[in-house]
C-alpha cells in the first residue's frame, strides 16, 4: 500500500503533468517539422537538383536476383535518402529549440535585472538587490568613520 501512495504522490505532482504536456507538444512539433521538411523544403531542393527525390536515394550493394520473372532474393541497399531527410529534420528542430532557449534566457536575464524597469523583476530578486544596496551603503558609512 505504501508504494501505491508514493506513486499517487508522484503522479499528482506538477512535474509529471509538465512532462506529459512536453511529450505531447513534442510529438505534435515533430509532425509539423516532418511535413515542413518533406512538403516544403524538399520539393524546391529536388527542383534545384534536376528532380532528384532525396528520400528514395540509396546505394545498391547487391542487385535483386530474379528467376523466371520472380524475385528470389531482394536487393540489398543502403538507403541514405531517409537519413538525409531525418538529418534535415534534426537541424531544423535543433535550430528552433536553440532560438526558443535563447529568447527565454534573454527574458530571464531582463527579469533578473533590478535596474531594468521595462520588465517586472521577481520580488525575491528585487529584495536581494535592495539588501545588497543597503549593505553597500552601510559599508561606505563605516569606512568614513
Amino acid at each position: 500500500m505504501k508504494i501505491i501512495k508514493e506513486f499517487k504522490e508522484f503522479a499528482i505532482k506538477g512535474n509529471m503533468i509538465d512532462i506529459a504536456v512536453g511529450v505531447i507538444i513534442g510529438a505534435a512539433f515533430n509532425k509539423v517539422i516532418d511535413v515542413l521538411v518533406k512538403k516544403i523544403m524538399m520539393p524546391p531542393l529536388s527542383m534545384l537538383t534536376s528532380g532528384i527525390n532525396y528520400e528514395d536515394k540509396k546505394l545498391i550493394l547487391q542487385e535483386a536476383v530474379e528467376v523466371n520473372g520472380e524475385i528470389t532474393s531482394p536487393a540489398i541497399a543502403i538507403e541514405y535518402g531517409e537519413l538525409f531527410t531525418a538529418f534535415l529534420n534534426f537541424l531544423i528542430i535543433a535550430f528552433v529549440v536553440f532560438m526558443v532557449i535563447r529568447a527565454m534566457n534573454r527574458l530571464r536575464k531582463n527579469a533578473q535585472d533590478p535596474e531594468n524597469k521595462k520588465t517586472v523583476t521577481p520580488k525575491d530578486i528585487e529584495l536581494l538587490s535592495d539588501l545588497k544596496n543597503l549593505m553597500h551603503e552601510q559599508n561606505e558609512l563605516l569606512k568614513k568613520k
